[in-house]
């Protein structure tokens, strides 16, 4: 396939940002890394963790503690991929690389693939954001249109009914099936996977391994098989659907963009970080309770053009990139509470299922 490239402009706008994030880390006298209260919530989280499944696993609860049990841990495990995980892959975690390294691997250990993240995440999802074709992302075909060029079925005129339970099935999906498509076929969707060395196999299958027996097997030998299979189905489909609805937030609903590239040039309209910002939303960056328990992708905007910045430094350089935008007329997309942004995301579900 070819891949589109982005406009080139002499003084692009990335410069421009790039210049007054520097110049105000050097202000603060700041890393642009995580600093303690990162450190602090990732052990917290990671205790609790352990603590839900030590109690579910070796103590076995009464059947109303063991569901809500089975919830809370489907949180802390997407909240551990939002705040450890997340920051880790795209080493802004810790200025130390084998921190970044230890938080990313957190992943393997919860059943996904750090290098299968790297290239669909890192590489392909914040190079080509909202680009049919490319990012991976919004391809869910075809049971869910997301973007006017994918092709249109007729149960798409009542996927904003359904998508919630799709996106429940999110993660048993991914762990179980899609990271084992792209290791067979080595494509992110129709993108080559870049070539895996002898340690990247061994991580792959050690860690399915380690986590079919942490997940499946040990459960199953202590509480038995169907009381296993409730609490795994409680907390993958509750995992499933945090992880969804706010990575959907952040980048499927009214007035986000899906760029196409032009058919003769193969380029897309505007340059990278114009990009960005067209085709990336905020919600409730004011709420700090949610910033904490989704590791600030609700500042979306803000870790789409600086990945590589902590997000316990977003709400700080939000407030620079948005005066950025408004001196240059580009249109800095934000939604004040969650329930408007879960509106708009359905009403845009509805927009693709009927358009």
């Amino acid at each position: 396939m070819t891949i589109p490239k982005f406009t080139n402009v002499p003084h692009s706008f990335h410069t421009e940002l790039k210049g007054r994030i520097s110049s105000y880390f050097e202000e603060v006298g700041k890393s642009t890394t995580g600093d303690t209260k990162i450190f602090m919530k990732a052990v917290i989280l990671m205790l609790t963790f352990s603590f839900i499944y030590i109690h579910l696993v070796f103590f076995t609860p009464n059947a109303v503690f063991a569901i809500l049990e089975s919830v809370l841990l489907g949180c802390v495990v997407a909240a551990i991929g939002f705040n450890v995980m997340h920051d880790g892959a795209h080493g802004s975690f810790s200025k130390y690389k084998w921190v970044n390294m230890f938080a990313a691997f957190s992943l393997n250990i919860l059943g996904g693939n750090s290098f299968m993240w790297n290239m669909k995440h890192n590489i392909i999802h914040h190079a080509f954001t909202n680009v049919d074709g490319v990012d991976d992302d919004i391809d869910i075909q075809p049971w869910m249109r997301m973007s006017e060029s994918q092709k249109k079925y007729k149960m798409h005129k009542y996927q904003h009914f359904y998508f919630w339970f799709l996106y429940s099935l999110l993660y048993i999906f991914w762990i179980f099936v899609l990271d084992y498509q792209k290791y067979f076929k080595s494509k992110v969707g129709a993108m080559p996977l870049k070539k895996m060395t002898v340690s990247d196999h061994f991580v792959f299958w050690g860690f399915k391994i380690f986590h079919a027996f942490l997940f499946i097997g040990l459960p199953i030998y202590m509480i038995g098989f169907t009381h296993w299979l409730i609490g795994f189905v409680i907390f993958t489909c509750v995992a499933g659907f945090v992880l969804s609805i706010v990575f959907q937030l952040a980048h499927t609903v009214e007035h986000t963009a899906f760029p196409v590239a032009n058919i003769e040039t193969g380029k897309l309209d505007d340059e990278w970080a114009i990009h960005q910002i067209k085709t990336t939303a905020n919600f409730a960056t004011h709420n700090k309770l949610v910033s904490w328990l989704v590791g600030g992708l609700n500042f979306q905007i803000e870790h789409h053009l600086f990945p590589k910045i902590s997000h316990v430094h977003y709400p700080a350089i939000s407030k620079i990139i948005k005066k950025a935008c408004q001196e240059y007329g580009i249109n800095y997309i934000e939604y004040p509470r969650v329930r408007y942004a879960v509106a708009s995301h359905v009403a845009f579900l509805r927009q693709m299922g009927r358009a």
